[in-house]
């Protein structure tokens, strides 16, 4: 904004001292033996140094064109006076053209002080320069109320832009601080979804598993499971991405693979899970993709432990150009999601929450008595070269 109100400023400077030569010009031509060509010729260091403020803003180029202002002023003057009867309206006209150019150099200024400050400077050396000018040739000059009207008019402009640039800045200032603690809030929100989550995945899971272990005894791999999963509790792992994804190709990155992962765990639990479908498009996931993945399925493998009446599922892995769907199918009671307890975590954060975060869906089928089947769902990004890879393979 202040940008624009200078340029503005040193725009209309340039349409006075051009307007000013162009009414000498006038003039010479009215009246061919009137010398009033030296008047033109004046104004030419004037406009240079007006040009030189308008690329380089600064103290000394400001200094300068009051200095060569005053003295084209002076001159310009001085050689109209000498020729020309001031008391008209066009001949006032005349001589206050380039002192409003002089006056304008306020708008050079930084800040309201400084800018009402040098255009005042302005307007002190236009008026001394028609003043001695006037004296010169011999005529009284009277108060110029055009330059005495554009020196009030800049400093009011001068004002006014300055007064919005500090109430656009506290808008800004405010939007900014608006804008911040969205994200915070967005990010707190992410962190308690991902805490309830994992809260459920790993306590509340682990509770109902040892609940339902047979003996007095606890399973060892149930038992290794816990361990670990309370050394992830208990540190601030969770709150940071999964660790970067490798390609998954072979049968030992598949076993590397969040999803496998899952599965290991569910078998651990004394869940027989079979595994079917082409694992290798899990590469094309990046970690948090592939880390959210994994902990859905593993939700709804416990789940199938906990709710189903069985312990058999499958977990199918397919792929397209597009995303990669995980299917998770049980053969045993079933339910429907309406009925199912409102306080039930599990589907709403560990799998639907999980997903829906990374920009996923999931679908469930189930029908009491015939089982349930959970679609889950994983968007890649277009134009990766994973998608590129593996487009072309397909079509190849």
């Amino acid at each position: 904004m202040s940008r624009t109100f200078v340029r503005a400023i040193q725009a209309t400077g340039f349409t006075c001292l051009v307007g000013a030569a162009a009414l000498a010009l006038a003039m010479q031509l009215a009246w061919p033996v009137l010398i009033v060509w030296p008047a033109m010729l004046s104004l030419v260091p004037m406009i240079g140094a007006l040009y030189l403020l308008s690329r380089r803003r600064t103290r000394f180029f400001s200094l300068a064109y009051l200095m060569v202002g005053g003295a084209s002023v002076y001159w310009y003057c001085l050689t109209i006076a000498a020729e020309v009867d001031l008391t008209g309206g066009a001949a006032l006209l005349t001589v206050a053209l380039p002192k409003v150019a002089l006056v304008l150099v306020g708008g050079s200024g930084i800040g309201a002080v400084a800018g009402i400050r040098w255009c005042t400077a302005g307007y002190l050396v236009a008026e001394a320069a028609a003043l001695v000018a006037g004296l010169g040739s011999g005529r009284a000059f009277s108060f110029d109320k055009i330059t005495g009207a554009a020196w009030l008019i800049t400093a009011l402009l001068i004002i006014l832009v300055h007064t919005g640039n500090r109430v656009t800045t506290r808008t800004l200032w405010l939007l900014d601080r608006a804008a911040r603690d969205d994200v915070v809030s967005g990010m707190r929100h992410r962190i308690e979804l991902k805490a309830a989550a994992l809260l459920h995945d790993t306590v509340l899971s682990h509770l109902a598993a040892i609940s339902g272990s047979a003996g007095s005894a606890l399973n060892p791999k149930l038992a290794d499971q816990i361990e670990r999963d309370l050394a992830v509790l208990g540190s601030e792992e969770w709150l940071t991405d999964a660790a970067p994804h490798t390609s998954i190709d072979e049968d030992s990155d598949w076993r590397s693979s969040d999803l496998y992962q899952a599965v290991r765990q569910a078998r651990a639990l004394g869940l027989d899970v079979d595994t079917t479908g082409d694992s290798t498009v899990l590469a094309r996931l990046d970690a948090a993709q592939s880390s959210a993945l994994g902990l859905a399925v593993r939700q709804c493998l416990v789940n199938v432990i906990e709710h189903s009446g069985t312990m058999d599922a499958e977990v199918a892995v397919h792929g397209s150009a597009s995303e990669v769907l995980a299917m998770v199918v049980d053969t045993g009671c079933g339910f429907t999601e309406q009925a199912s307890g409102s306080d039930r975590l599990g589907l709403k954060n560990s799998v639907r929450g999980r997903i829906e975060a990374i920009g996923g869906t999931v679908q469930i089928w189930s029908t009491p008595g015939r089982g349930t089947s959970v679609i889950i769902r994983v968007p890649l990004a277009s134009g990766s070269s994973a998608d590129r890879s593996r487009v072309t393979e397909e079509v190849t």
